[in-house]
């Protein structure tokens, strides 16, 4: 019972940290840790309901934030805003390319860790490409050409922040294992 109370305890710890770092003002765009939770919690959390609210409660409570700090005229972007839950559904279905990914294997961890942002590189800017946002580049192979360019330092710092993020997390659970293991073998 103590395990599952501390497990639990351990996942919404680790769900407000992530959302309170991704919500700091002026750190690198891209550089946020959901990437990461959602391939370790696809991969290693055995409740799949859980698994895929990793990122998204970090998400919506870093959106509150985010929220918060725009309305005392601390940060310039809103939490909320028109088509965020594309966003959501997004990083939710991240959740499945951990479900590919043997934890106990390195290769695989980085695999999951560049295919996740990457997924979601293409999707994203096709998505803001075809709705005629960010920077309303035209509906041509030119114009979507662009739009992939203009995501780019996001992408590099997403791919950046999903090994960084990832070692943590992955490096974590397996040194926790571990000990524990060696614990109960004593």
């Amino acid at each position: 019972m103590k395990a599952s109370k501390y497990t639990l305890l351990s996942f919404l710890m680790l769900i407000v940290v992530a959302a309170a770092y991704r919500a700091i003002p002026g750190r690198p765009w891209g550089f946020a840790p959901q990437f990461a939770m959602a391939i370790f919690g696809g991969a290693v959390i055995k409740d799949k309901k859980l698994a895929f609210l990793l990122p998204l409660l970090s998400m919506l409570i870093s959106d509150v934030f985010y929220e918060l700090l725009y309305i005392n005229g601390i940060f310039e972007i809103q939490g909320f805003y028109s088509g965020m839950w594309i966003n959501y559904l997004l990083f939710g279905s991240l959740t499945f390319v951990g479900f590919f990914i043997n934890n106990e294997r390195p290769l695989s961890i980085a695999k999951g860790a560049v295919a996740a942002p990457t997924i979601f590189f293409f999707t994203s800017n096709l998505m803001t490409w075809l709705g005629s946002g960010g920077y309303n580049r035209p509906k041509t192979v030119s114009g979507l050409t662009q739009a992939l360019i203009d995501g780019i330092p996001f992408y590099t710092n997403s791919l950046v922040a999903t090994f960084v993020f990832g070692t943590a997390l992955f490096g974590g659970f397996y040194w926790l294992k571990k000990s524990v293991l060696s614990k109960q073998m004593a």
